[in-house]
């Protein structure tokens, strides 16, 4: 193995103002308190871990980079220890576009997701849950994330995409390689992309000769704004943004909700005596443990609430950090789940606002509708564990409960 090769230590964080690092322990754990420190300090800070790199700790400073194109590039959307060539501009489109191509690859995915379309879906979501539900509820201990809240979103996405169910372990451990080990180790993220690439394009072949109405078959007829098909590059990228934007976010939402009506009885004794509340407390769960971290590269130097940024830097995009700012939100770090006023950023700002919105919201409030209903007594197993995962998504790997009877 050569130096780029292999996987960088990470010393751990002394001074997190100055040499932040969201790899850390100490954040994967518990990074709230990490976040008022660092907003308290500045609207943006810089580290020169992962080749120089900044974070907005505010929601005006995060609002202000997402709606920046000029100065801000989303051709890279992971930050990460190396920055190796970009050899493809249909990486994984319209999440790595910037404009004028951003546009009408964003339009050609906004179809398949509207709130119509995901009222076809929720039947087979709702079948979903208590299938897995039906696998562990006479159980009195049970791995919440590892049975049930991971699950939802894969074999949801695979029975949008046309793809075998049964398939959900491969594109669990694909999520994993690109979106955690390889944030530090360049081979497992480019053993998961050749893996992804070889799988998605037996399919792409496959309905070439035998077309299906599912979502490789939608990309695969659809047109660019020049009338062409798309090529197959493009079809391949988009599919590979909608297998790790669709699964990992969305399983990590579930669980983090689940995770604090675990060890928040008053929320969770509410939700069930008032089910209507549920798609109001969704949104706040959102806000309080929004999953999802991007990343912009600087292309040209500018400021951001006051703050220089230089090019050759990238922009942590911390839409959980926004999300906690008490400038935006009364009682910012307070779960209130019949919040009212409620503009959070856990699905982003500005163009690259999450395409599969209204998925993520019907598949959280499913989840929890389905999983109140047959589990209303639940709590955190003190016998285990909760372990989180590390870098651009955050969840709960591990979620020990305690069910029923055993509390």
């Amino acid at each position: 193995m050569s130096d780029v090769d292999q996987p960088v230590a990470h010393p751990p964080v002394t001074d997190w103002v100055h040499d932040f690092d969201h790899t850390d322990p100490q954040w994967t754990e518990d990074p709230f308190p990490i976040w008022d420190e660092l907003r308290a300090a500045s609207p943006v800070v810089h580290t020169k871990r992962f080749l120089g790199c900044y974070l907005p700790t505010t929601y005006e400073a995060v609002r202000e980079i997402a709606n920046d194109t000029e100065h801000f590039s989303s051709r890279r959307i992971i930050v990460r220890d190396v920055r190796p060539e970009i050899t493809s501009k249909n990486a994984a489109p319209p999440i790595t576009s910037d404009p004028p191509e951003h546009k009408p690859a964003k339009q050609l995915l906004l179809p398949p997701f509207t709130p119509d379309a995901m009222k076809k879906l929720e039947p087979r979501v709702r079948a979903i849950c208590n299938e897995l539900i039906d696998d562990f509820i006479a159980e009195q201990r049970v791995d919440a994330a590892a049975r049930y809240t991971k699950h939802i979103p894969v074999r949801a996405i695979a029975h949008m995409l046309g793809i075998p169910e049964s398939d959900s372990d491969l594109f669990i451990n694909w999520i994993h390689m690109i979106l955690e080990l390889g944030i530090r180790d360049e081979s497992k993220l480019l053993q998961a992309v050749q893996e992804m690439t070889a799988y998605f394009g037996g399919h792409i072949e496959a309905r070439k000769s035998k077309p299906s109405d599912d979502l490789i078959s939608y990309l695969m007829n659809a047109r660019d704004k020049n009338g062409n098909p798309l090529e197959d590059t493009h079809v391949m990228g988009s599919l590979r943004l909608l297998l790790i934007a669709g699964i990992d976010t969305t399983w990590s939402a579930i669980g983090s909700s689940l995770w604090h009506l675990a060890k928040t009885p008053a929320d969770r004794e509410r939700l069930i005596a008032e089910p209507g509340l549920i798609p109001t407390a969704v949104e706040e769960l959102l806000r309080a443990y929004s999953p999802v971290t991007m990343a912009r590269e600087v292309v040209k130097e500018t400021t951001v609430s006051g703050c220089p940024v230089k090019p050759g830097n990238m922009v942590l995009l911390s839409f959980p950090a926004a999300n906690r700012d008490p400038k935006m939100f009364p009682d910012a770090d307070k779960v209130v789940i019949d919040r009212r006023e409620n503009r959070h950023a856990a699905f982003g700002l500005g163009i690259h606002r999450c395409v599969g919105s209204n998925l993520a919201r019907m598949e959280m409030q499913v989840a929890l509708e389905e999983w109140l209903k047959r589990i209303p007594d639940f709590r955190l197993d003190p016998a285990g564990t909760v372990t989180w995962s590390q870098g651009t998504v955050r969840g709960p790997r591990q979620l020990p409960f305690l069910l029923g009877e055993a509390m």
